[in-house]
């Protein structure tokens, strides 16, 4: 069958050739959606090659966990969704013997800087590189918004398919990896990412449709599909419970069973159509843009395997789940879901994600009581140990746009990771990074400068620093802000 992406078989290949030969392999993988589900497409193709391996996270890789990871003694070192960026410190462990590296990762690969971001005297500005790394940004390709560290383990778990095997049926967790890095921009994916999913498709892995653009259909309520939706901001509707259920009692519709609310995917095709334009004629005399009407309606995501009415049947549910159980150090949860555990694993999450929802709730409310800081070209707020510093980026994604928070400004939140470290997480939106916003290297030049380090995307990105530097990370990253956006 043909490569996934032409433009990465050749490094695929010579990725799964070593995998082939590795009499050892540490499975090394990030937390969040996309590195659930990049683990689970690499621990599967391994062991549908008969690769032995053995699986480890981490919620930060650096020199610490990586030199953990040598002390696996594995011949072979599976790094996926990161990796690329700790290209320095790990090419020093190849060099050392300790292990042969394996990338598979979409982030963008270290340089040879010093701490200040300049050029180490004597060292080469290019990024170090070994002989195995798979990433999308050195072929041309846009890893922030066209491939994902998932659509990165796919390439290389087709390179991987044993004679007469086939392992199209992980696009669909390349996917929900993809979409839950948000590089569904504009309602749909887009580049290489349209590749897994025509491959998933002919699969039967999955389906794709036009469909309403709001989080929640397999599960929610319709009154609370709703209320909640905050892509599309519909007055009278949006964050307004007694808006959204006058509106649905308003429609000549029987949309409850047995007194309870019925979903958005229990409506038959006919029913779904009289919600929709009821809803496009609701936001049209509310005066909502047209081109914000638009993005009601958006490309669906589903995985046929999956059963109707549960989170892992919408890609973008599923990856709700998964953060959940990174977010509370149980990675091993989300890679046993990915994995196809529906029992005790499935239950698990579940609990989780309720329990990270209302943590979440709980976190915006302190932000809107407590306001943000306001510099010339950034907004700030210092969570401390208020709000956990694994959540504390999608808190401040969520909160934009709240009162007093800023729409037009990129976002930076601190939480306390530890007595001796801060972290750090920032978020824009897309118009910014159009117009020059690139928080990936806001937030590594600006940590380095306070003795820290960070990357990430364009649109998001995160940072540690020592305790105490804050202000003075503020204060040069708003000044890095303002020479991008100027």
């Amino acid at each position: 069958m043909d490569a996934p992406i032409p433009d990465l078989a050749e490094r695929a290949d010579a990725c799964a050739q070593r995998l082939r030969s590795a009499d050892s392999v540490v499975l090394a993988s990030h937390i969040d959606a996309d590195g659930l589900t990049s683990a689970a497409i690499a621990a599967s193709a391994l062991e549908r090659a008969g690769i032995p391996f053995r699986t480890v996270f981490s919620k930060q890789l650096d020199a610490e966990e990586i030199a953990g990871i040598a002390e696996l003694e594995p011949d072979t070192a599976l790094f996926t969704d990161f990796g690329s960026g700790q290209l320095d410190i790990i090419a020093e462990h190849e060099a050392a013997g300790d292990f042969t590296p394996v990338i598979a990762d979409h982030h963008q690969p270290a340089t040879a800087d010093d701490a200040d971001g300049e050029a180490a005297e004597g060292a080469d500005a290019e990024a170090p590189e070994t002989e195995f790394h798979l990433n999308p940004l050195l072929f041309g390709i846009n890893g922030a918004s066209e491939l994902s560290g998932a659509g990165a383990s796919y390439a290389l778990a087709r390179a991987l398919e044993p004679e007469g095997g086939d392992n199209r049926d992980l696009a669909a967790l390349a996917v929900v990896g993809a979409v839950g890095d948000m590089q569904a921009s504009g309602g749909e994916l887009h580049g290489a990412n349209e590749r897994i999913v025509e491959e998933g498709v002919a699969a039967d892995a999955l389906e794709t449709g036009t469909d309403l653009a709001m989080y929640g259909k397999q599960t929610r309520p319709l009154p609370k599909l709703l209320e909640y939706s905050s892509d599309v901001n519909i007055p009278g509707i949006s964050n307004d419970e007694s808006g959204a259920l006058r509106f649905l009692d308003e429609l000549d519709l029987d949309l409850k069973s047995d007194g309870e609310w019925r979903r958005w995917v229990d409506l038959d095709e006919e029913e779904q159509s009289e919600v929709s334009n009821a809803l496009i004629q609701h936001a049209i005399q509310k005066g909502v843009p047209t081109d914000k009407i638009e993005g009601l309606a958006a490309t669906s995501y589903t995985l046929t395997d999956e059963s109707v009415g549960t989170e892992l049947r919408d890609a973008s549910e599923f990856s709700t789940l998964l953060n959940a159980t990174a977010r509370y150090e149980r990675a091993d949860v989300g890679l046993a879901v990915c994995l196809g555990d529906r029992g005790p694993a499935l239950e698990r999450a579940r609990q989780l994600l309720r329990d990270h929802r209302r943590n979440l709730s709980e976190g915006i409310q302190w932000v809107e009581e407590e306001g943000v800081n306001r510099e010339e070209n950034l907004q700030w707020f210092h969570a401390e140990d208020r709000i956990r510093e694994t959540i504390v980026g999608i808190v401040a994604g969520m909160a934009v746009g709240a009162d007093g928070v800023d729409r037009g400004l990129p976002i930076v939140a601190f939480a306390e990771k530890s007595e001796e470290e801060v972290k750090v997480s920032s978020r824009g939106t897309h118009s910014l990074v159009r117009k020059g916003l690139d928080l990936s290297q806001v937030m590594g030049e600006a940590s380095r400068a306070v003795g820290g380090d960070g990357g990430g995307h364009d649109v998001a990105a995160g940072a540690t620093v020592p305790a105490g530097t804050e202000a003075e990370f503020v204060e040069r990253a708003d000044d890095i802000v303002g020479e991008q956006l100027s």
